[in-house]
């Protein structure tokens, strides 16, 4: 028996009941894919469902405001997601009178849509023969093929791509597609796979040479960048505070954060006080420290080591919020944390 063709045996005995496997429609299948980039699927089903709930089309996603998508997307992380979300809707809408592409090139015209989710659009939702090379598809045919190139190398990424075209099964290339996907999340997953029950063992070379663990093979590139974040969260007699745009092409753009003064290292009371001058235009009466320890969170490449603090002032200008309106607004998580935890 042929290596797709265990594939899809197995998948058809395992597979996992998730909504989008019930469609083929573009505009879900791709909500989806994006949802799923980097996401695990318990964490991304809610927003999936939230998100067709909002925009049950790619029309009503393309009307929406910005700031909608990126609330609706708050928690998910790797916020560029969302707005070539909500680019590409738009896109779609105004180029395509609001039909997705039916070819791979067509689908991977469009913003924020690379060659792993053309593949599973096309093949998905077209029948197109192209295969899909994510995360779970590297292991699985790094493992089986026994493949040494680094799967974040330019010429790993053309070998694993050869390879997946060469095993496909174009006769099933929808359920072949996600079957492998779903065979590299449960079957060979990263972590204590179930080799023992797994239909591929006879032909494994990662098996065979006692590599399971070692493969696939992964250069290391990543570098931690490590940040001093200090929050200043103004509050006046009225519980109104004060919220800022994330400008720029850095982390987390457009969404909403509290003033922040970024230094190279940790700052005590006293260092904080002294800049503080020069970076509110806010008269101040009493600035006091909320978390002695700092909250550590951690980024692709970069930790952010935050402190908030919490700012008396007498009155705000006329652009405070209220404090009770203030979960309207689309905030990183770290600072959707802090905004649960406090109490005034």
């Amino acid at each position: 028996m042929s290596f797709s063709s265990k594939i899809l045996d197995w998948y058809a005995l395992n597979k996992r009941d998730l909504p989008w496997r019930a469609t083929r429609d573009p505009y879900k299948i791709w909500l989806s894919e994006i949802i799923l980039q980097q996401t695990r699927v318990a964490q991304g089903m809610p927003y999936y469902h939230n998100f067709l709930e909002a925009f049950p089309t790619v029309y009503d996603l393309a009307r929406a405001p910005e700031e909608s998508v990126l609330k609706l997307w708050q928690g998910l992380g790797y916020y560029s997601r969302a707005r070539n979300l909500h680019a590409t809707a738009k896109i779609v809408v105004g180029e395509f009178q609001g039909e997705f592409p039916n070819t791979y090139k067509g689908l991977l015209s469009l913003k924020g849509v690379g060659d792993y989710t053309a593949s599973a659009i096309a093949s998905i939702c077209f029948d197109l023969p192209e295969p899909v090379v994510d995360g779970n598809v590297y292991r699985v045919l790094s493992r089986y093929f026994g493949v040494k190139e680094p799967i974040n190398s330019s010429a790993g990424i053309k070998t694993f791509k050869k390879l997946a075209r060469e095993v496909i099964s174009t006769a099933n290339i929808r359920d072949y597609n996600q079957g492998i996907m779903e065979f590299g999340a449960i079957q060979c997953a990263p972590k204590n796979p179930n080799c023992n029950s797994c239909p591929l063992n006879t032909g494994c070379e990662a098996l065979k040479k006692n590599k399971v663990d070692q493969w696939p093979i992964k250069i290391n590139k990543t570098r931690i960048r490590h940040r001093y974040f200090n929050y200043l969260v103004y509050l006046d007699r009225e519980h109104k505070t004060f919220l800022e745009k994330r400008e720029g092409k850095g982390i987390w753009q457009n969404l909403y954060q509290f003033p922040l003064i970024e230094t190279e290292k940790p700052v005590d009371h006293h260092n904080l006080t002294r800049l503080l001058p020069q970076n509110s235009k806010i008269p101040m009466e009493k600035v006091s420290l909320y978390n002695e320890q700092a909250v550590v969170h951690k980024l692709s490449h970069q930790h952010l080591h935050t402190h908030f603090w919490i700012v008396e002032t007498d009155e705000l200008q006329s652009d405070g919020i209220p404090w009770t309106k203030i979960q309207a607004y689309p905030v990183p998580v770290l600072i959707a944390d802090f905004i649960k935890t406090f109490k005034i």
